[in-house]
């Protein structure tokens, strides 16, 4: 297993679209994340590709001097396109060794608007929060409503009995970049 860079430093693992086909709102979030995390003095982690919104975060931390780590599967290096000027390029065999490794290294989650894959990681490190595995923070950033089917769906689910009313509050909800910032903040050492 990989060592983590430089354990001082906060890190926040951020889950977002490698897909190009997104609103220009999304780039601006992601942009204005990417830019904070690094303002904070916090390091980003995160998917490792150079296409969609996990570029733009990843350009914007670059950009305010922050640090960057990346981690991607071989596999998907031609679909995502590794970012090989960011300063720890990590790559790996699967999608599971890429969260676990994610993981590792991470202090906090975030996640912006994404696809299926996004949504994936969000599940595991709910699911691995819920059963005890880690206590790290998940902050879900809600712009133009973009997560309210998922919480429609998470209540559902508590209102069905199938998810215990806990596991719901795991997940916090911010609509702004002054929201997560301010949670983010509460997480530091």
């Amino acid at each position: 297993m990989t060592s983590r860079p430089d354990p001082t430093t906060f890190a926040v693992c951020v889950f977002t679209a490698s897909s190009e086909r997104v609103a220009d709102s999304y780039r601006v979030l992601a942009r204005d994340v990417g830019t904070a995390i690094a303002k904070a003095g916090w390091r980003l982690v995160y998917g490792g590709g150079q296409v969609g919104l996990m570029g733009e975060v990843a350009r914007a931390a670059l950009a305010a001097g922050g640090p960057v780590t990346g981690i991607i599967p071989h596999s998907l290096n031609r679909r995502e396109v590794a970012f090989d000027d960011i300063d720890d390029l990590v790559l790996c065999d699967t999608l599971a060794e890429r969260k676990q490794l994610m993981d590792d290294r991470t202090d906090a989650y975030v996640v912006l608007p994404g696809g299926i894959g996004t949504l994936d990681e969000l599940v595991e490190v709910l699911t691995t929060r819920s059963l005890g595995y880690h206590d790290k923070a998940i902050v879900l950033v809600d712009v133009d409503g973009y997560w309210a089917p998922l919480h429609a769906l998470l209540d559902h689910m508590v209102d069905a009995g199938t998810l215990r009313p806990d596991v719901r509050d795991l997940v916090e909800t911010v609509t702004d970049l002054d929201g997560m910032v301010e949670r983010l903040f509460k997480e530091t050492p």
